[in-house]
């Protein structure tokens, strides 16, 4: 069972259009008891074209950011981006994973199912240009949430995390950019080599980034990158 921790007083100060990182730690209870807390941005400019949809990215953490401090979430990745850059023009959703769960669990997959439908509903969420994307566990959640739910994203870009080669078949119809460090003995480059190989074969979009000196940490190079966000924004589900 969970609750997903998500403030519709909407959030609706932030759609006011303050451009900060917002910690969401909210009252209304869904069923199930996991708390998803998480961190939310929306773009400067949201506030000033009423009948505008943003392009959307999740966010997905590694390993060490777990637990209930969103300060954590912080320390790599779209977070650490947003709180540098002031005009950052996604929405972003950074939710934190409890403790005792990892991404791909299943609760977890519902979770975040549950906490972007929401988003969709009540933001003005282009539903053709929401991505997803994250590193090491995050990496490896990238590709379950993925396969989960296919039809909520129009790309995806895991970094340093393998996922499932068994569900290459529902995520043929989703370009994907994975990134990894040939160095990298956390996950090795044959966990994210494994999925690239069944996509490929089932006929999937894929592209490859192996970083030849860098071991577990490639976030840190792809994130600061203008191409990935690029690269985002040119793919639509429409």
């Amino acid at each position: 069972m969970i609750i997903l921790r998500f403030i519709i007083v909407s959030i609706l100060l932030c759609a006011s259009g303050n451009s900060q990182q917002r910690k969401i730690k909210s009252d209304i209870i869904e069923k199930n008891n996991i708390s998803l807390d998480y961190l939310f941005y929306l773009p400067e400019d949201y506030k000033n074209d009423k009948d505008k949809k943003w392009p959307t990215i999740l966010f997905l953490h590694g390993m060490g950011e777990r637990g209930d401090d969103l300060e954590l979430v912080k320390i790599h990745g779209v977070p650490k981006i947003v709180d540098s850059k002031k005009d950052f023009q996604f929405i972003a959703i950074s939710p934190q994973c409890p403790i005792d769960f990892v991404w791909r669990d299943e609760e977890m997959l519902i979770a975040l199912e549950s906490l972007l439908l929401k988003i969709i509903k009540n933001f003005r969420v282009d539903k053709s240009r929401l991505y997803v994307t994250g590193l090491s566990m995050g990496g490896r959640g990238t590709w379950a949430i993925a396969a989960y739910r296919p039809d909520l994203f129009a790309a995806a870009a895991p970094i340093c995390g393998g996922g499932d080669p068994t569900t290459a078949s529902r995520l043929t119809k989703l370009p994907f950019w994975v990134f990894q460090g040939a160095l990298d003995e956390v996950h090795f480059p044959k966990e994210s080599e494994i999925m690239i190989k069944s996509l490929k074969n089932k006929g999937g979009e894929v592209r490859y980034t192996l970083y030849p000196e860098l071991h577990h940490d490639s976030w840190t190079i792809t994130y600061d990158n203008s191409e990935l966000y690029k690269w985002f924004l040119s793919k639509s589900n429409n």
